[in-house]
């Protein structure tokens, strides 16, 4: 399950680049960003400071500044956000590409049977969310939608 800090920093992003692909793009401040996308202010500062660190965005100070999308929607990758924003991705530690730890309570991983059920539900998992791009939830509202409703189903 992804996090309300990650729904917003997709909120946010979403915002930016529906203004990217706009005909005349601006730069928008946090009180645009979060009006538009229904996101609390106060979180959004935060967020958009680990998304600019992370290349994705990027801030402009003065009288016209705010942020701005600087990579395409297409390189966006969203499994790379939720690693960013949630953390690590992986259902047990032991499958984490980037934050491996053996599991406290195992004494072999190859006999684990829950390491072995968990693998290929997370492997089909990695598949999906790996393929998955900004621009994927830009070009599709309706997937979009059912991502980011409250309360959608689990």
């Amino acid at each position: 399950m992804i996090t309300q800090k990650m729904k917003y920093a997709l909120k946010a992003l979403l915002v930016l680049g529906d203004e990217a692909r706009s005909p005349r793009p601006e730069p928008l401040t946090i009180e645009v960003i979060a009006r538009r996308s229904g996101t609390p202010k106060r979180f959004l500062e935060q967020i958009l400071l680990e998304v600019r660190n992370a290349g994705v965005v990027a801030s402009i100070r003065g009288r016209s500044g705010g942020y701005t999308l600087i990579k395409r929607p297409e390189d966006v990758s969203i499994s790379e956000l939720l690693r960013l924003i949630d953390g690590p991705i992986a259902p047990l530690p032991c499958l984490s590409r980037r934050a491996y730890q053996r599991c406290e309570d195992c004494t072999d991983e190859a006999s684990c049977r829950l390491r072995r059920v968990f693998s290929e539900v997370f492997w089909s998992y990695l598949i999906l969310i790996e393929s998955l791009s900004l621009a994927d939830m830009l070009g599709t509202p309706d997937v979009a939608q059912a991502v980011l409703q409250d309360g959608a189903p689990a």
